[in-house]
């Protein structure tokens, strides 16, 4: 999935768990360099770190559904998948008042046909894909998290993670890369809204 390329804009999209201080930081860099993200939240984890969905939200950042446990979501029956859509989406709404404009499905980078028809019924008209990896959930250190991203283009929307020390490590530098291309790093709706 891309977002249009007739402005200079990406969307960096962060999975939502992990360690709360790696997340912290996360928000503080792109807070510091005036940069907007969509973080698609796993359920367990808002659910047991409640603050930081106003937190995100505060930042002017975008909260999205990433299931409730992240199951290989493609591989389950339907009623699972429902589950995994459903939970998440009332852990959302009981914090935020909303339930995310997007859902992302859990350990694959495009969602099944039956995953797609699921997430519509739940409310959820996208099931967000990305376009560009960045690998980062792999711990290849900083440098190597920012290379990746040097494939950032105009309308991109790539997949990155909170709970990662090479992403912390990284992320000064992407922003810093993004900018000097003329790239403005927002949030997914901004992006898609084109």
């Amino acid at each position: 999935m891309t977002g249009p390329t007739s402005k200079p804009q990406v969307a960096l999209t962060f999975h939502g768990a992990g360690d709360l201080s790696l997340a912290t930081a996360i928000l503080q860099i792109v807070k510091d360099r005036k940069a907007r993200i969509t973080v698609m939240a796993i359920g367990t984890w808002l659910q047991d770190n409640p603050q930081m969905a106003k937190t995100i939200l505060a930042g002017g950042h975008e909260l999205g559904n990433h299931t409730y446990q992240h199951l290989d979501i493609n591989s389950l029956p339907a009623d699972q998948i429902t589950s995994e859509i459903v939970r998440c989406r009332d852990v959302l709404t009981k914090l935020t008042g909303s339930p995310g404009a997007y859902f992302r499905q859990s350990q694959a980078q495009h969602a099944s046909d039956q995953v797609k028809t699921l997430a519509g019924a739940a409310g959820y008209a996208t099931c967000l894909s990305y376009d560009l990896d960045s690998m980062d959930y792999t711990d290849p250190g900083g440098p190597a998290v920012r290379s990746a991203l040097k494939a950032a283009v105009p309308g991109a929307i790539v997949s990155m993670h909170l709970g990662h020390q090479s992403t912390v490590d990284a992320l000064p530098g992407v922003l810093d890369d993004l900018r000097s291309r003329g790239l403005a790093p927002v949030t997914v709706s901004t992006l898609l809204a084109g």
